[in-house]
């Protein structure tokens, strides 16, 4: 969950075979950033769909991170459309990471909604994403549905379960005061590391707040907590390094996050592929993300 600065790219969407998106900036929301690009597979029969979740600390990245990447040529040649999503940056109204979660989460049911304009199973939806979109990938597959069945808005009536996610450099929860016991990395309770929370909470500053207290908020962020075994199976990549961590970076992306989701999952058996080949952590199955959500969707 890295703090960085970055604005939004305008780009043309077009992959690596140099085929422009089928819908360009489809809006989902209100916000500016709430809009998506989607790759519709060739079938006359509705098909499985794959939504990438950019990283960037939540307070920056685009969609367009994923316009060249393989997987999404394996997908589109396998018949699995994808598309690739902004959402609002959490240093905007209202403010911390549940509001650009909020915003993954409506994606989801907007596609969802509209299901015969975009050819897409409606059973066969799948996230992924790296760093913050890896996080919010994990907190979509853990969560109860969130589905609002007396809504006025039909959208939010749809479905937020996903069949499977995928998680690269992911942390292991966003309720950030369990990274002490999670990493066993001691809690340095700098200006940094406050100022982090603080942010990711939605609050301005630490000051004057009791961050340790703002349980609601903690509980809501805390996707290892909300995992149990009927929740979809997800894919986890790591490939930083270990070892007491120089800084921020290294700590937001430890791979002991990884560990500590390969860790619950056994726990609770949920499936889950876990690789952190820094700290040891292979899968003998030796499956990629691709072969993976697609055993998933073909099954």
């Amino acid at each position: 969950m890295q703090i960085i600065t970055e604005f939004s790219v305008t780009e043309s969407a077009v992959n690596l075979n140099g085929d422009r998106a089928t819908f360009e900036n489809e809006k989902y929301g209100e916000h500016h950033r709430n809009n998506f690009d989607i790759w519709l597979a060739k079938s006359y029969e509705p098909t499985p769909l794959v939504i990438y979740i950019h990283g960037g600390g939540f307070t920056g990245g685009d969609k367009s991170r994923y316009y060249k990447s393989d997987d999404m040529i394996r997908f589109l040649e396998a018949g699995v459309s994808v598309a690739t999503m902004n959402y609002r940056y959490m240093t905007e109204v209202p403010y911390g990471i549940r509001a650009c979660m909020n915003d993954a989460k409506r994606c989801i049911q907007y596609l969802r909604y509209n299901y015969k304009k975009y050819n897409i199973d409606k059973k066969r939806i799948a996230c992924s994403g790296g760093s913050a979109g890896a996080g919010t990938a994990l907190w979509l597959a853990f969560s109860d549905d969130m589905f609002e069945p007396h809504s006025s808005d039909p959208v939010l009536r749809e479905s937020t379960r996903l069949l499977c996610a995928g998680a690269f450099a992911t942390q292991s929860t966003y309720d950030i005061f369990k990274w002490e016991d999670l990493l066993g990395i001691p809690f340095n309770n700098s200006h940094e590391q406050l100022s982090l929370i603080a942010a990711a909470f939605g609050f301005n500053t630490y000051e004057n707040v009791n961050l340790f207290e703002q349980t609601e908020i903690r509980r809501e962020l805390d996707f290892l907590e909300k995992m149990d075994k009927d929740d979809a199976p997800v894919f986890v990549y790591n490939k930083h390094q270990g070892g007491m961590p120089a800084n921020m970076d290294d700590l937001n992306h430890h791979p002991l996050h990884a560990k500590a989701i390969k860790d619950k999952a056994e726990k609770v058996g949920l499936e889950a592929i876990v690789y952190a080949p820094a700290i040891g952590i292979t899968d003998p199955s030796g499956i990629d993300l691709v072969d993976f959500f697609l055993s998933k969707f073909f099954n």
